[in-house]
């Protein structure tokens, strides 16, 4: 297979979809009490832009629950709550999904560029929110939160591999889209394009502020054409 003109990499939470409902921050929960006993909740943790296992430690240190045990936990905890979110009863998504997603996600099927997730939820759960969405059949692969401790090392993780099964050459444009300033960061860090959609909870003015390459209101204003040159 020839190397693509371009690789997209996305967020999902605020960029592909918005307002999942209450079932991700439940099977967090569920999981901190089965595993360690601890009854904990995500309320007051800025969620946005923070990966699941990170979301899971800050929820057991403010239980008090000493790092050790965390670090000895976190296997099981990333297991109960993935295995709790296939069991929970989410709703299907078709009209969560953000404008300009299934237009954007099109045309690159039409081009035959790759898509990928880079996302801060657990694989599992990412999984089976596009599932839910519909957007499944649009993504090659992924990037979770089991998988590197920040979102730079998601991203890194997920242009090392498009590059080893030859679907993008070295010199192949990459862009991460995502609505948090965290997603611009991860760009930046490894030197490819950044999109930040303002679709998510972070206003217009932040992801301004964190100087992404393009800034759109929603994956409608984005010029496909342009990006590729």
């Amino acid at each position: 297979m020839a190397a693509a003109r371009a690789l997209f990499l996305f967020d999902i939470d605020g960029t592909l979809v918005r307002r999942s409902g209450p079932h991700h921050r439940r099977v967090l929960e569920d999981a901190v009490r089965i595993v360690t006993g601890h009854e904990t909740t995500t309320e007051g943790i800025p969620l946005q832009g923070m990966l699941d296992r990170a979301i899971l430690t800050e929820m057991l240190v403010r239980a008090g629950a000493p790092s050790a045990m965390i670090r000895r936990s976190m296997p099981a905890l990333v297991s109960h709550a993935q295995r709790l979110y296939l069991r929970a009863d989410v709703p299907p998504l078709h009209d969560n999904v953000c404008p300009g997603v299934r237009a954007l996600l099109r045309k690159l099927g039409r081009r035959e560029i790759p898509a990928a997730l880079v996302t801060g939820n657990l694989s599992r759960i990412g999984w089976r929110k596009v599932e839910r969405a519909g957007l499944r059949r649009y993504f090659r692969f992924g990037a979770f939160a089991e998988q590197a401790e920040e979102r730079a090392g998601l991203a890194r993780i997920a242009i090392m591999r498009a590059r080893a099964r030859g679907w993008v050459a070295a010199a192949t444009p990459v862009w991460l889209i995502g609505d948090h300033p965290n997603d611009v960061s991860a760009a930046k860090a490894n030197g490819i394009g950044s999109i930040g959609v303002a679709t998510g909870l972070a206003t217009e003015a932040e992801l301004r502020e964190a100087r992404p390459d393009r800034l759109v209101r929603d994956l409608r204003e984005l010029s496909l054409e342009e990006l590729l040159g």
